[in-house]
């Protein structure tokens, strides 16, 4: 598994916990920041994904 893949998983994790977090909050900062970690989490998974198919 590659490191991207790893990295990736943890970004949307910490993304989603800033997204629950502001929506209970009612912080559109928060929420803001939270779709974005998600959404870069999401691309550094799909990096990682295609680097793993690369390498096999």
């Amino acid at each position: 598994m590659d490191k991207d893949r790893i990295e990736g998983s943890v970004k949307q994790a910490k993304g989603t916990l800033k997204l629950v977090a502001g929506k209970i909050l009612g912080d559109a900062k928060l929420i803001a920041d939270g779709e974005a970690d998600k959404a870069a989490g999401v691309i550094q998974n799909a990096v990682g994904s295609a680097k793993d198919t690369m390498k096999e």
